[in-house]
């Protein structure tokens, strides 16, 4: 069963449709990438995936038991990722809705935090200030934190954006290890077609509409990949 299935969405801001004719699904331990230049419709999709906007026409739903709540959610990095909080209690913010209505968090929960902070080798720092990190750690910090919200699927916000290529590199490489080891599916919302051809199983271009959806296989012999590939533009 699909994690994600899509039919014949669209979303629209007062009234406008921004996109349309969406028809996809991400399955256990897929990798999709997202790709489309600015205004394409990437975020709206993004709040759809996560439950924040509802589509004008047609259906995103989700399967095998996933909630959107269950969804470990990276976002974008930003001047603005200056939490007032250690390391180790940002990661834990990750385990609120598994929390519930307790007033504290369980030993199994602080055990689930523990374990992510180590597979994302942020141990060292879990006593650190948030606002004190690299770039690069911030996001392996966010990344823990998304790994605590979930067992099944991450969505990944133009993850590495702003990080030098070596962290670039480096993050990349680990979401890889994540979906390899762990089985989790991944949604990564990008710009970069080069990276989404070398880092996922399946592409999902956007322009306002789907273009192409289909594994990497496909999209580097369609003419939109081949479009974008070659750095041109495709209508």
């Amino acid at each position: 069963m699909a994690l994600i299935n899509c039919k014949n969405a669209s979303f629209a801001y007062e009234n406008k449709v921004v996109i349309e004719g969406l028809n996809f699904s991400v399955e256990q331990g897929e990798y999709l990438c997202i790709l489309g230049e600015n205004g394409s419709g990437k975020t709206t999709l993004m709040k759809g995936l996560l439950g924040l906007m509802k589509p004008k026409s047609g259906e995103i739903s989700t399967g095998d038991g996933l909630k959107p709540t269950q969804i470990g959610y990276l976002p974008q990095q930003t001047a603005q990722n200056d939490f007032p909080a250690s390391v180790y209690e940002v990661v834990m913010s990750g385990l609120l809705n598994k929390r519930g209505i307790r007033p504290f968090y369980s030993w199994k929960e602080h055990e689930i935090a523990s374990e992510n902070m180590e597979k994302l080798g942020i141990m060292p720092l879990k006593k650190k200030s948030f606002s004190e990190l690299s770039g690069g750690q911030q996001q392996r910090v966010l990344l823990a934190r998304a790994l605590c919200a979930t067992e099944k699927l991450l969505l990944l916000d133009e993850p590495v954006s702003g990080l030098d290529p070596i962290v670039t590199a480096e993050l990349y490489q680990t979401i890889e290890e994540l979906r390899r080891d762990m089985g989790i599916a991944i949604i990564m919302i990008s710009h970069d077609v080069r990276s989404g051809v070398d880092y996922a199983s399946h592409i999902l271009h956007l322009q306002n509409r789907q273009v192409f959806f289909g594994s990497v296989e496909d999209y580097r012999e369609s003419e939109v990949g081949q479009y974008f590939l070659r750095g041109g533009e495709f209508r």
